[in-house]
């Protein structure tokens, strides 16, 4: 009679035949484990892996760190010297009989342990919400940007995060602003006024007169800020010696801009963010904006000025001659660039840092390529910084389309503004634009520009008054006494980053906020027209 072992070989000898008629048979003690027969070792063995198993966190992460951290023998050794472990034993067959009490190895240990660490793992990801009453890891992981306020009012579980929690960013000082004021013969006087209107120490001073101006006005100057005792003991203002002729047609305002931005800065203002000028309101009004931000206006709809300006080709005589002279007209006309947009506008303005900086190093050559195209540009400082900045990536987006000024055009407008006066003096205010421009020497609107915006009501030496002069009464519009508020002593023991902004400053905070509105900014930045 056959073994019961051997029966069982025959009933599963052809279905094993059907399945895989190559594959050898193994011996019949291999058949037999723990001495029960096939049949019933098949009914216990564990059904195969299904896709509904592997999505069992507890079952993948036994899986995985059996697999992985299974310690497999170098050689092979008798079936039972080698003790499987139990949990895994339905997982994949065996070939050699291991013993029913054999001791559990060291190794199945290890594998038990790093499947239910790994299981651990998964279950925490699967979760739909994490634990909020421990951390598994140094960096906390949360569900939302906005956490539970129980959430907020945990201790942390580590202390790392105290340790490295970055320092609060220190206050925002204000902004220092660098001024060019430049101007040509007998102008040395107005000079000295628009110098202590826009003064503050914090702020850096460059004073150009032009080349036709006689030395002696230059050193009138010198002596003047030499002898003030605030400008002195502050040391932000500098005067450009070697001088440029400056054509107002020409380039030549062009390459003194670049100059003056070039030049070394006075002390103060070493860390300026902008070129141009300004006073206390603007500081009070800037030191909330960006400081990457150019207030210059501008169009690509150049229009007539295409015919007229871009074509026609000059050359200004006061690049390479001592002595001002006409503009030389070359009979030859150009078309318009195509390897960037032609813009124009103001030529005031007021400047960030960053890009002035970029104006003087070039480094993708495209301020360098422009000038010369304005070089032969009839009056090339109404599109040259204009078509620069917005040809350029990387400032475009910084631009305002606005440059602080009022000005009162004819119209139609002609070549020059005309100049403005007492009656212009509703106007003005209600701009709420903290520069406006032009005026004759000494004209009356100036005296009260002085007393009611400025608040200078003593000598003609004083500056305009703020917080950095220390009283309690330094504010503008508080300078009553007709005594000078700020001394030299205000520059060395005053705080200059003291700001007591006026009615100026509520004037031009809304012109800001109306300039750097969803309508207003984004829209008409560097728009390119398409006549252009």
């Amino acid at each position: 009679m056959p073994s019961p072992a051997l029966a069982g070989r025959r009933r599963l000898a052809p279905r094993k035949a059907a399945s895989n008629t190559g594959e050898r048979e193994a011996p019949t003690a291999a058949r037999a484990i723990n001495g029960r027969s096939p049949a019933s070792r098949r009914r216990r063995r564990a059904p195969p892996h299904s896709r509904h198993a592997l999505t069992r966190p507890w079952l993948a992460g036994c899986l995985l760190g059996s697999w992985l951290l299974r310690i497999k023998a170098e050689k092979p050794v008798s079936s039972a010297a080698t003790p499987r472990c139990h949990p895994f034993a339905s997982m994949e067959p065996f070939a050699a009989a291991v013993p029913r009490k054999a001791a559990v190895d060291l190794r199945c240990l290890l594998s038990v342990a790093a499947g239910a660490v790994f299981a651990l793992l998964l279950l925490l990801a699967a979760a739909p919400t994490p634990l909020r009453s421990a951390s598994l890891f140094l960096t906390p992981f949360h569900a939302s940007t906005e956490p539970s306020t129980s959430a907020r009012s945990l201790p942390p579980l580590f202390v790392e995060p105290t340790l490295f929690r970055p320092a609060p960013p220190p206050p925002a000082s204000p902004p220092r602003f660098a001024y060019l004021i430049s101007g040509s013969a007998g102008d040395a006087s107005m000079l000295r006024r628009c110098l202590l209107a826009l003064y503050h120490p914090r702020n850096s001073y460059i004073l150009h007169l032009d080349a036709q101006a006689p030395d002696s006005d230059r050193a009138e100057l010198a002596a003047f800020v030499a002898a003030h005792p605030v400008l002195a003991a502050a040391g932000n203002v500098r005067i450009i010696e070697k001088a440029n002729l400056v054509t107002y047609r020409g380039p030549t305002m062009v390459t003194t801009t670049l100059h003056a931005a070039a030049s070394p800065p006075p002390s103060s203002g070493a860390r300026a963010p902008a070129v141009v000028p300004t006073g206390t309101d603007l500081m009070h009004v800037f030191s909330k904006l960006p400081h990457d931000l150019n207030f210059i206006d501008h169009t690509s709809d150049i229009g007539w000025k295409a015919f007229a300006r871009a074509m026609p080709m000059i050359v200004d005589p006061g690049l390479y001659m001592k002595t001002k002279g006409e503009l030389f007209w070359i009979p030859e006309r150009r078309s318009l660039p195509t390897a960037f947009k032609l813009f124009t506008g103001s030529a005031w303005m007021v400047l960030s840092r960053p890009f002035v900086e970029y104006t003087i190093w070039g480094w993708d050559n495209l301020p360098r390529t422009v000038l010369m195209y304005y070089a032969n540009f009839i009056s090339s400082p109404e599109g040259y910084f204009h078509t620069v900045v917005c040809n350029a990536d990387g400032f475009k987006n910084t631009t305002v389309n606005h440059d602080l000024h009022f000005i009162s055009w004819d119209n139609p407008p002609m070549q020059h503004p005309h100049y403005l006066t007492v009656g212009d003096w509703d106007r003005m205010v209600a701009s709420d634009a903290p520069f406006a421009r032009k005026f004759r020497r000494d004209d009356p609107v100036l005296d009260r520009i002085d007393a009611d915006i400025l608040s200078r009501r003593g000598p003609g030496g004083t500056v305009a008054p703020g917080g950095w002069c220390g009283g309690a009464g330094s504010g503008a519009g508080d300078n009553r006494t007709g005594a000078d508020p700020c001394t030299a002593a205000s520059v060395v023991a005053g705080d200059t980053a003291v700001l007591r902004p006026g009615p100026g400053a509520e004037r031009l905070q809304r012109l800001v906020t109306s300039l750097l509105s969803e309508q207003n900014f984004r829209p008409r930045q560097c728009k390119v027209a398409e006549t252009n």
